[in-house]
């Protein structure tokens, strides 16, 4: 079923929040919260729609809205603790907005916000003096999970290079092949055309020689009619003049 024009514009707006959240914003900027909270109406008008997309499709854009609003929860939360707790509990969609994305956005955002969580959360431990030995054994976990969560993030990063790269080689591979395939075209049609020019002046040609050869017999058939009409001309002639001595040599008996 081809997608309504509210369901282009869900995912135009869809992709530009899931943009928005994996930049670093600042404290001030109100345009994500609006953005999702228009997306929270359009996906309510699509539910109600009668040709609404697929149940899979809706439950995975809800999915992904749900996670925009619990990040956006997530972020006016004080506590760096709090902040991590709660992004932890989120949960990014599971299948790309576009087609040009390899791996969902809300994925990369998750992980990326849970790094920098972790990362102020290391930091506000390590500057704390008293209670030494339970901010340490926290920031040596917490340094662990900030490490899976890098090494989660460079795995996608790298998944995205790797496809880029294999993008690439098929690119190239295309353009080489049609290019190819162009020159191939080029010498066939360079052909055809040598040979429709070579059946053109033959056909030339031989029109020049059968207009050649029309001439000539209608000049032939003209010659043979005049000494025909010459020759019964003679004979007609003759008969008259052999009757008029017929004539006088015998005269008509009395």
């Amino acid at each position: 079923m081809a997608a309504t024009r509210l369901e282009l514009n869900l995912m135009r707006l869809l992709s530009r929040c899931e943009a928005l959240a994996a930049e670093r914003r600042d404290p001030e900027e109100w345009r994500l919260e609006k953005y999702v909270a228009a997306l929270e109406g359009m996906l309510q008008e699509l539910k109600q729609q009668a040709s609404k997309p697929a149940p899979e499709l809706l439950n995975e854009y809800s999915r992904k809205v749900d996670f925009l609003k619990g990040l956006l929860e997530a972020e006016k939360l004080t506590s760096s603790t709090e902040k991590a707790l709660a992004n932890q509990f989120l949960a990014p969609g599971r299948t790309p907005t576009t087609a040009k994305e390899r791996t969902p956005a809300t994925k990369t955002v998750h992980l990326q916000t849970k790094a920098r969580c972790t990362g102020k959360m290391r930091s506000e431990l390590l500057g704390t003096v008293a209670d030494f030995i339970l901010p340490l054994c926290s920031c040596r976990g917490l340094a662990g999970e900030e490490k899976q969560s890098a090494v989660e993030l460079d795995a996608v990063l790298q998944h995205h290079q790797d496809m880029q790269e294999k993008l690439a080689e098929e690119m190239l591979s295309l353009a080489r092949s049609l290019k190819n395939n162009t020159l191939a075209a080029q010498n066939v049609i360079k052909q055809d055309n040598q040979t429709l020019s070579h059946s053109l002046r033959m056909a030339d040609q031989n029109f020049e020689k059968l207009k050649d050869e029309s001439d000539r017999l209608e000049q032939h058939a003209k010659k043979s009619v005049n000494w025909l009409l010459w020759l019964m001309l003679i004979v007609v002639c003759f008969i008259f003049i052999s009757m008029i001595l017929f004539i006088r040599i015998f005269p008509k008996l009395k």
